[in-house]
């Protein structure tokens, strides 16, 4: 199954983490980056297209910048970042160019993706890129993106990237070899785990944290990413970029790194950007009843089986449904705004029709903008 599903992967994309290109004492490493281009350059020859999601334009920049540790501000990782990526991208570009190989830098933020128009533009800029032979190059915009508009780490966008491109395999490479049943640095007997068919909650309780300088993820984001993107069908290898042509072997049908199998069951896309791109805006607090039929029934969701409702939104922003123990369960665009919503939970149509006159919607949420979780 795993070579199968590794050997048939047309459109791969490669997220290359901050250790393997970059660090604090000698910003990037070209001779890296021209590695790695190579082995991009073998995967290419087989037919393969490739887009790249890099980490480094930090590092790179605190190196350029002489700062002595980590910066903590916003302001002052802007500034790294600004004087990072443009080295790194000419890196990235002298690295091809001996290769023939052309490549354009894609800066993005979670404003690009949440924005359904904007995600469509871009899913086909990169779809044209890729029809020029174009290696995109692929990047947090990290010189203006605030809080509210960050995607956070670049194992969270490599997966929305993998969404975003309807690629058919995502690779994180990264300094660890894959998920272990135990943490090798403590246990030297634990041995790797080369196919996961399901992220259960052992699963996920195997993933640690970085505790490295360049990092700013570890086990746990490569899990959420693979988790994210097996949802809509992506499969995820997480493998070790330090170990010279391991790349293109285990793509190849090699042995080596961790793959995460996908869910058979695909959410299409519309709904898999509703559930893991846009960031809720409010809860409603459902019923029995109405849970049951959400995700026994198929049914939309109506005010009559809200009993709360908790924080502020619009009509069309993304909303969290949550269960009688408080556990999100299900995710939609909500037609009502929460100051009116709090006004019509539990009534039934008729009552809210007679109350508030005729709505334009009946349905809290219908069921086609709704995504159980």
């Amino acid at each position: 199954m795993r070579d199968k599903l590794l050997g048939q992967a047309k459109r791969i994309v490669i997220k290359i983490g901050s250790s393997l290109i970059a660090s604090r004492t000698d910003g990037l490493r070209p001779q890296q980056i021209e590695r790695l281009a190579d082995e991009i350059a073998t995967l290419r020859e087989q037919g393969r297209e490739i887009l790249v999601v890099s980490s480094g334009a930090i590092v790179s920049g605190i190196r350029k910048l002489r700062l002595r540790d980590y910066p903590k501000s916003l302001p002052v990782k802007q500034a790294a970042a600004a004087v990072g990526q443009s080295r790194l991208m000419w890196a990235y570009e002298k690295a091809f160019e001996r290769l023939t190989i052309q490549v354009a830098q894609i800066l993005l933020t979670h404003q690009d993706l949440a924005d359904r128009r904007r995600f469509l533009n871009a899913r086909h800029t990169l779809a044209t890129l890729i029809g020029f032979g174009v290696v995109p190059i692929i990047n947090e915009n990290d010189t203006v993106a605030v809080d509210e508009i960050r995607v956070g780490d670049n194992d969270t966008l490599a997966s929305e990237v993998a969404h975003l491109a309807d690629a058919d395999l995502l690779v994180i490479l990264s300094d660890v070899d894959g998920l272990y049943t135990e943490d090798p640095r403590k246990n030297p007997s634990a041995t790797l785990i080369p196919l996961i068919t399901e992220i259960t909650q052992d699963i996920e309780r195997l993933a640690g944290v970085s505790s490295t300088f360049e990092g700013t993820g570890g086990m746990a984001t490569k899990l959420r990413a693979a988790k994210k993107v097996g949802e809509y069908g992506i499969s995820t290898l997480v493998l070790n970029g330090e170990r010279a042509g391991l790349l293109p072997t285990v793509i190849g049908g090699g042995p080596g790194g961790s793959l995460f199998l996908a869910r058979e069951r695909r959410l299409n896309s519309r709904k898999h950007w509703i559930a893991f791109t846009l960031r809720s805006r409010g809860q409603v607090h459902l019923d029995q009843g109405a849970v049951d039929a959400l995700t026994n029934r198929g049914k939309s969701l109506l005010a009559s089986g809200i009993l709360q409702v908790t924080g502020s939104f619009e009509a069309g922003d993304p909303v969290s449904c949550l269960d009688t123990d408080g556990k999100e369960f299900a995710r939609g665009l909500v037609n009502v705004s929460s100051d009116l919503l709090r006004q019509m939970k539990g009534l039934k149509t008729a009552d809210i029709h007679e109350r508030f006159g005729p709505q334009e919607y009946e349905e809290v949420i219908h069921r086609d903008n709704l995504v159980i979780l």
